[in-house]
C-alpha cells in the first residue's frame, strides 16, 4: 500500500457497517478493528494504520455502546465494540 489510511477512511467504513446493520433492522452491530482494517487493506503489514482505525472506532462509540474486547494499550486488532442502532 502506497499511502497509509486516515482516520476518516476508517470512520467511513465504520459508518458503512453501522448503516448496513440499520438497514437490516438489527438492534446492534459488533465491529472488530482488525476486520475493518483488512477490508480497507494494509493490515497486517509493516505500514498498518491500526491506531487510526481504533481512533475512528472510539470516535463513533456512544455512551450506550459497549467495548467487548480491547487490547491492553487500547488500540490494536482485537478492539471489538458493540454499536447499538
Amino acid at each position: 500500500m502506497a499511502e497509509s489510511l486516515s482516520v476518516e477512511d476508517f470512520r467511513m467504513e465504520v459508518q458503512r457497517q453501522i448503516d448496513e446493520a440499520r438497514n437490516m433492522g438489527v438492534d446492534y452491530v459488533e465491529i472488530v478493528s482488525g476486520e475493518v482494517h483488512r477490508i480497507l487493506g494494509g493490515y497486517p503489514g509493516p505500514n498498518h494504520s491500526m491506531p487510526s482505525c481504533c481512533k475512528a472506532m472510539y470516535d463513533y462509540k456512544k455512551s450506550n455502546d459497549m467495548i467487548l474486547a480491547a487490547p491492553s494499550k487500547g488500540k490494536g486488532a482485537s478492539l471489538k465494540i458493540r454499536y447499538y442502532i
